[in-house]
């Protein structure tokens, strides 16, 4: 018996390290949703779906929570501190409730 719980767990744990990032923080999956509904794959990529020129992959691995914040809540001061132009400009996404905003920010930083 003992045997068989070993095996039972063990595959728990690999099943829940197989799931998406997404799938295992719900605040991560309401910022993917938020991602979508906020239509952020016109200007936006992520594994390689939608507006490629300004792909979201890897950006985990090198922005901050703050630096994501900034550009979701003042992309003009953004753009200036970081020296980066788009066309369009980055919407402003300021009048998002701080849930909304922080959920993005955790998308975002899932994109490794």
């Amino acid at each position: 018996m003992s045997r068989a719980m070993t095996t039972l767990a063990a595959g728990v744990l690999v099943a829940a390290w197989a799931i998406p990032a997404a799938a295992q923080d719900p605040k991560v999956a309401k910022g993917e949703a938020l991602f979508t509904a906020q239509k952020c794959s016109l200007c936006h990529s992520v594994a390689d779906k939608g507006n490629k020129k300004h792909p979201l992959d890897g950006m985990g691995k090198t922005l901050t929570a703050d630096v994501v914040k900034l550009w979701l809540k003042d992309p003009k001061a953004a753009a200036a501190k970081f020296s980066k132009t788009g066309t369009p400009p980055m919407k402003n996404f300021s009048t998002l409730p701080a849930e909304d905003v922080d959920a993005l920010v955790a998308y975002v930083l899932s994109l490794k």
